[in-house]
């Protein structure tokens, strides 16, 4: 799974305005001829970008390269079952990265671009946000 090395802060603000602006960063092809683009706002934990990055291992066999463009770097906290109201802010539980619409999540290069499409489409369905398949 994908966490950060190290981090200046161990705890952040969960910010405001959260993902309402489109993306200007990682919007465009810059590794492989195909691609997969978020359409919706989300929070992408590690497990999930894991879980994608398995599907489209599997599609391309030896054949293929996969670039991960999105990394989990922002913590999460979670108090413990049970825990009264107070008492401060819970533990780091596990780690996401901040997606706007616009920003593509993975690049493939290496094979035909029908196999690239259910490849990627296949990677879609365990992501959070809604999004498409794009070609250069």
């Amino acid at each position: 799974m994908l966490i950060p090395k190290k981090v200046k802060h161990r705890k952040w603000h969960k910010g405001r305005a959260r993902n309402i602006r489109i993306a200007t960063d990682k919007v465009d092809l810059a590794f492989g001829p195909y691609g997969l683009k978020a359409m919706t706002p989300a929070w992408i934990s590690s497990q999930e970008i894991e879980a994608g990055r398995r599907v489209l291992t599997r599609y391309i066999k030896k054949g293929g390269k996969i670039w991960i463009r999105v990394f989990p770097d922002k913590p999460i906290t979670k108090k413990g079952s049970e825990v009264p109201m107070g008492a401060g802010k819970g533990a780091v539980d596990h780690y996401v990265a901040v997606i706007k619409p616009g920003t593509i999540i993975y690049e493939m290069d290496g094979i035909p671009a029908d196999q690239a499409k259910i490849a990627l489409q296949s990677a879609a369905y365990k992501l959070s946000p809604v999004c498409k398949f794009i070609q250069k």
